[in-house]
Parts: structure tokens; sequence; C-alpha cells
């Protein structure tokens, strides 16, 4: 009839289906940096749950239910700072799956009602011991009561970095146009560096791949690890990492705010953090293509104080 709108369902993905096939950003111009050089970011707050961390939660639990080390009736348990969290709660609940997890207390007030929101049940850990003294607590829960979890283990489990090793990396070398120079990330679990940088570097053995860290132990950027002073994630591999590159808090809150005021890009800290270190990258270079992954939007983040500095 005139005026109805007709709604076409067939073939239309699911929720996970959505996951992956993030769009690629062209960065702004910063002083310093050649006209021959273009600096481009992962845009990771497009999947569903809003992070980079909806590809490896999926990647984990579908190799889990490949195992039979997942089934219906076990409840999927991990540490986590939050976005690997919201992930699992997420796609739990769209598959039916209970969800228990273990968050430092500290985490902030946005992620925390996210997780509520999906109806994740959670535990607070002691701040001070950060995703180690979680990841303590779930290995403990998890011996005394083998039967009743499936246990990803972020830290340690291949799916993570073989979820950006199968998408994340061909994303980017077929985005970029496979302009690719330079890839630049961040290390948490390291699943999103490991998987991208081993798969880049098969497509393009020229392709340079650039790790960052926090410079110090004690530092405000949410998801990522001091390594040297952490529990070292078992899919780590230094070896990939043609350089490593040490990023202070207080330039990624600086480039957080300016992103914000002066190009319209609402992101989070360790996305900030992507980008300080992507722009130390391409101001020494004379040409190239330097891309980076924004873990997630700034939303998550709103309440930190260093927005009003």
């Amino acid at each position: 009839m005139p005026g109805s709108l007709t709604y076409t369902t067939v073939g239309a993905p699911t929720l996970v289906q959505r996951i992956g096939n993030t769009p690629l950003l062209r960065l702004p111009r910063f002083p310093g940096v050649s006209p021959r050089v273009e600096i481009f970011a992962k845009a990771e707050w497009y999947n569903p749950g809003g992070s980079v961390k909806d590809r490896a939660a999926l990647s984990m639990i579908r190799e889990g239910e490949r195992s039979g080390a997942l089934t219906m009736g076990k409840t999927i348990i991990d540490a986590t700072s939050g976005n690997t969290g919201i992930a699992y709660a997420l796609i739990g609940a769209a598959l039916g799956y209970r969800v228990k997890l273990a968050v430092p207390a500290n985490a902030g007030p946005e992620r925390k009602r996210i997780l509520f929101a999906y109806g994740a049940d959670v535990t607070y850990t002691d701040p001070l011991e950060g995703t180690d003294g979680a990841q303590l607590y779930v290995k403990k829960l998890v011996a005394d009561h083998p039967d009743e979890y499936f246990y990803p283990d972020q830290y340690n489990n291949p799916a993570n970095w073989q979820a950006h090793y199968r998408t994340t990396a061909f994303e980017i070398y077929n985005q970029s146009g496979k302009a690719v120079t330079h890839f630049v990330a961040g290390i948490g679990t390291s699943g999103t560096f490991v998987g991208t940088a081993r798969r880049l570097k098969e497509l393009n053995a020229a392709i340079r791949s650039i790790s960052f860290q926090p410079d110090t132990p004690l530092h405000g950027l949410e998801g990522l690890k001091h390594l040297q002073t952490a529990m070292i994630p078992g899919i780590y591999d230094m070896k990939l990492a043609d350089e490593h590159l040490e990023i202070s808090t207080g330039a990624a809150h600086e480039m957080a705010r300016r992103l914000a005021k002066k190009e319209g890009l609402l992101v989070g800290t360790s996305s900030a953090a992507s980008m300080v270190a992507a722009l130390q990258v391409a101001q020494r270079l004379e040409e190239g293509v330097v891309v980076t992954v924004f873990p997630d939007h700034g939303s998550r983040y709103l309440s930190e104080r260093f927005w009003e500095e």
C-alpha cells in the first residue's frame, strides 16, 4: 500500500556476525608530519560491544565451543579491566551463556554499568593488584570448581591473537589499499598487536610493527600493561616488534582532549595513546602509511577528571 515500509530481513546478520569490518579512518595532519605521510586508525568502537575486544572474545568463545570446552550450562569466566568483559557479557547474552567476571574495583563507572546492564556476575578485586590480581582470583575459583566454568584466559589463549590474524590484519591491509608501511599498537593482552603484526609481516615482510606500553607501572592507560612490572601474557611474542615505545599517561590525556576538541574524535585513553605513538612514528618518516588501532570510544571514560584539566 502507498506509504508503507518494507523490511527485508532474509540474510540479515546476527549481532555477533556484525563483529569486525570496522572502518579505517584517515586521521588529521599534525605539525611535523611530512605531506607524504598518512596516518590511519581502525575505529573499533563500531563493533557491537563498542571495542576491539569483541573480536577476541568471539574467537575464544567459538574455539571453546568447537573444542567442547564450552557447553550450555557452563559459565564463561575471565579476568578483565572492562572491555573484554563487556564483549563476553554481550556475546554471552546473545548466545545464551552465563558470564562471570573478575574486574579491578577501580574500573570506571561506565564500564561497571554496562556489565550490569548485560547481566554479568561481577566480582571486584583489589585495585592495587590490577588485572594481575583479577587473574589470580579467577584461576583459584576455576581450580576449585573446574566443571562449572569455561575459562578462556584471554592472556594466554591463542584464539585471542588468532582473531586479529584472521580479520584485523586483512582489513588493515585491504582498507589501506595494501599501502600500509607501519603498524602501531599497544600491549595489553597483546592479542591485537601479536595477531595483526604476525599476519601483516606475512603479507608484506617490509611492514614495520611498532608496539607500545605505558612508561610507568602506575599509569592511567586502561587496558595496557607496563610489561616490566606486570604478568607477561603467555601469547605475547616480543620478537614481532621492530620497535617498542613508551607513552606517558599525560601525553595520552592531552591527545584525547585535542582529538575531541579539534577533530571531533572522542576516543578512549588507550586510543589516544595509540595516536601519540603513531604520531611519533609518523613524524620521523619522509613518506609512508602508518596504521594504528583505536580500541574504544571516549564515552566509557567521561567520568575521568582529565577531560577538565
